[in-house]
């Protein structure tokens, strides 16, 4: 054993040495992390525009970092320097955090090892940058109108799906409609389309996407699931039998052979990629929810690779010689989670007692162990974007208790329909419910400790643990008070308005607090119009403020994430885009395999 790394970084695939600024968060993000005995933060929320897409940063002594570049440690220490370059061979084994329910970006509400697995058989129409740019990958441009609300796209010339059927725009146009009437997927696409005409086709290469709003930044929207473009051949056909769900066909690296949930996913190589030459033979997807488990089985030789945000497990990886790890903060911050739409907490100030009753610094303690850093808003310190004016505030329960006790003088006959209570209080505590998924024994602990501080400050919880699908389904519905998430994160910012805007609200819900500002509505909108740097960060800083005021999150930490290599595994940074450009090498727990080996 060693001590921690220090915070250096080099380069996972070639012995290059690059500077990376030190230590940012779910389109939201894929489903939930919570499942039995894992150790996640929060439930994540399930991906809906782009992945919350995170990248590396820039040399430390360059401008202000954004939230793409701001917190990616690439740790090679411990590992053989030399290296011959890259050979053909082996299956790589990448334990996951989880399952998920399907692959298919049209209908699937993916999580992180969804759009794990999505990044092997599918490629996306854009990609991005360590410095957070994107670029064209599946497409071989994007073209905007005068006023970015209409962008014509072009995909590249002569590439097929693994099934025959030839990659064209009536392809995207198809993938389009099916995502947008997909009941779930669709809730990230209708808001921000008009419902006819939304797409055009040029000619057999070229489409038109009309928005509803300019959009400068609309290519990072299609560098995730909504651009992970699918045979629609088999788009069709899974339709009808939602079984070919668990068998995806894309243009990717890699072909689809065999699949047995929660046991083993498997692709092979695709030795007809468009892109290039391919290294490995095959990827084994391995969902391993236990993260100690995980662990062993990574330092046992097992497992080639995995992902973990759970800060034990980060810390013991990162302590232990031979682990190469990829540590990154920009996937997501960890939270809980206010429902805005009914009593109690339809009243800013139960919502205020609230954060002020959390026991901050316990939970970043206990949960965090000094490895998750604390949160007060959804961008790190280092981006560009952080507002150092706003603080979440917690560990005051004096003030919480003058809060309560204004609060149920006032309403404490309202009732709480979550709870089906006549009153939301009883002997002058308000009566609130929290959820979460599970069984999950960090989740229980997260709900112990944060139960301590609200029942000592003028709160009455009772706890409602429930499988991963029925928790997400109430959330969704508005049928909560208080639950513990995970989200944000975008590359681009802009990316995570399906989170906040009062469109996204309605009997299903993106916007899960049901939090509608329309002023905040008007700050978002013009911040993704605009491609002037300063106007944009003065509108994200401002924003971050209104989040603050209106107490619709407590912030606790910002996620972790580490993907851990063995010694052996190179080229995880080493994938470039069609045109040369260097893409990102992991955002929130996902990494890609175009260009990962096996040292020789």
């Amino acid at each position: 054993m060693r001590k921690r790394p220090n915070r250096s970084a080099k380069k996972l695939g070639t012995a290059a040495v690059l500077s990376f600024s030190l230590v940012a968060a779910a389109c939201g993000g894929g489903s939930s992390d919570s499942t039995p005995d894992e150790t996640p933060d929060a439930t994540e929320a399930p991906d809906a525009t782009e992945a919350p897409d995170a990248t590396e940063a820039p040399d430390a002594d360059a401008a202000p970092a954004n939230t793409a570049d701001a917190a990616i440690e690439i740790d090679e220490t411990d590992v053989v320097e030399e290296d011959s370059g890259p050979v053909a061979g082996g299956t790589l084994r990448y334990g996951l955090e989880a399952d998920v329910n399907g692959i298919n970006p049209a209908t699937s509400s993916l999580s992180s090892p969804g759009l794990m697995m999505g990044n092997a058989v599918y490629d996306t129409l854009a990609a991005y940058t360590p410095d957070g740019q994107w670029v064209p990958y599946l497409a071989e441009s994007f073209t905007p109108s005068d006023d970015f609300s209409q962008w014509t796209v072009k995909v590249r010339e002569g590439i097929s799906f693994h099934d025959g059927t030839p990659l064209n725009a009536e392809a995207l146009q198809i993938n389009f409609e099916t995502q947008r009437a997909d009941p779930l997927v669709g809730l990230a696409v209708k808001p921000f389309f008009p419902a006819e005409n939304a797409t055009e086709l040029i000619d057999d290469l070229t489409i038109q996407y009309n928005l509803s709003e300019p959009n400068a930044q609309f290519p990072g929207t299609v560098s995730g699931q909504l651009g992970m473009i699918a045979s629609p051949t088999w788009l069709a056909a899974a339709l009808v039998d939602p079984n070919l769900n668990q068998a995806p066909v894309g243009t990717g690296p890699f072909v689809f052979e065999s699949r047995s949930q929660d046991s083993t996913t498997k692709f092979v190589r695709n030795d007809n990629w468009w892109g290039g030459e391919v290294y490995l033979d095959a990827i084994e997807f391995i969902p391993v929810t236990d993260p100690d488990t995980r662990n062993d089985l990574l330092l046992n030789g097992d497992l080639d690779a995995l992902q973990t945000t759970n800060a034990a497990s980060v810390g013991d990886l990162q302590a232990e010689d031979g682990i190469q790890n990829i540590i990154d903060e920009n996937g997501e911050e960890s939270f809980a989670m206010i429902n805005t739409e009914v009593p109690p907490f339809d009243d800013v100030r139960a919502r205020e007692a609230l954060a002020q009753a959390t026991p901050l610094k316990n939970y970043r303690d206990l949960i965090g162990l000094g490895i998750s850093r604390g949160a007060d808003q959804s961008f790190v310190p280092e981006s560009k974007y952080y507002n150092p004016d706003v603080v979440q505030q917690g560990d005051n329960p004096e003030r919480a208790l003058e809060l309560v006790a204004e609060y149920c003088a006032e309403k404490g006959s309202d009732i709480n329909t979550v709870l089906g209570e006549t009153t939301t209080c009883t002997d002058g505590k308000i009566n609130i419910e929290l959820q979460w998924s599970g069984p999950a024994v960090v989740q229980t602990r997260i709900a112990d400790l944060l139960n301590e501080g609200w029942k000592n400050a003028g709160f009455n919880v009772t706890y409602d643990e429930k499988p991963q699908d029925e928790h997400i389904l109430e959330t969704a519905i508005g049928f909560y008070n208080v639950v513990t998430w995970r989200q944000f994160g975008a590359t681009d910012p802009s990316s995570d308005n399906v989170w906040l805007m009062c469109r996204t609200i309605g009997g299903i819900s993106l916007n899960w607090p049901r939090s509608c500002d329309e002023s905040r509505d008007a700050l978002l909108l013009e911040a993704q119009a605009s491609e002037d740097d300063a106007t944009r960060v003065a509108l994200y800083q401002e924003l971050q403020q209104k989040i603050n005021d209106d107490f619709i999150y407590i912030f606790l930490t910002h996620t972790t994430w580490d993907n851990a290599f063995a010694a052996n595994v190179r080229g995880v940074c080493d994938r470039l885009a069609p045109d040369g450009e260097a893409t990102q090498c992991a955002t929130s727990g996902r990494t890609w395999f175009s260009s990962v080996y096996f040292a020789a």
